[in-house]
């Protein structure tokens, strides 16, 4: 079955810890959140539909086993599902990038999740389903995106809550031009929590430009 996609494009992935190596991002058009930090708002709507084996022969035309599949939010499409499963078929590796309002129950064993969970200060915080924490494999990763202070004390009470750090990999992501990676670094240096800071690699690269 078709999916509608946003776009294609071959980049360095520049978040999570697979961070720095060549991956070939599939974006899915559509969300149901609209953060207020949004960087991909064209996503909304923008897209059209492809076939799994044009997005084949597309991702086929890069050497890398590496593949993102992003949004939007993917999960909004339950054909990506089977796609994903034909992707770990043919031995990529793919990492699903998920806001985490929807179940990720849906997801194949194979693939590595990269939920956000989402702070107060995206606005979205009451949309999380926090059922998908049962769901966390130890090589899936959770991401807290922060625009102040207050988001980062909100991000350890939820890690304290539900022990994530000892459910996998989590990730503390500043929003782009708002919170200093340096003053992130410096909280949680201080506070001596195990997380793994996340600069967006891809923007310290290029800036804000579309496609990387």
């Amino acid at each position: 079955m078709d999916l509608k996609i946003n776009e294609i494009f071959y980049s360095i992935q520049g978040e999570s810890s697979y961070l720095g190596y060549p991956c070939v991002f599939v974006r899915l058009s559509g969300c149901n959140l609209r953060c207020r930090y949004c960087d991909t708002t064209y996503a909304y709507e923008e897209g059209s539909y492809l076939s799994p084996k044009e997005l084949f022969e597309i991702i086929g035309s890069y050497k890398t086993r590496l593949v993102t599949i992003t949004g939007g939010e993917p999960l909004l499409q339950p054909q990506v599902v089977p796609f994903i499963k034909s992707l770990l078929e043919k031995g990529y590796q793919v990492l699903v990038e998920t806001n985490g309002s929807l179940p990720i129950s849906v997801l194949p064993e194979g693939a590595n999740v990269v939920m956000d969970i989402k702070c107060p200060g995206s606005g979205m915080s009451d949309f999380m389903c926090w059922e998908n924490i049962n769901f966390i494999k130890p090589t899936d990763e959770v991401k807290f995106v922060l625009t102040n202070r207050e988001d980062y004390e909100w991000a350890k009470a939820v890690l304290k809550k539900y022990d994530l750090s000892k459910r996998c990999q989590i990730l503390f992501s500043a929003v782009f031009k708002e919170l200093k990676l340096k003053e992130l670094a410096e909280w949680i240096l201080k506070d001596q929590i195990w997380v793994r800071l996340q600069p967006q690699l891809h923007k310290i690269i290029w800036g804000e430009k579309r496609g990387r």
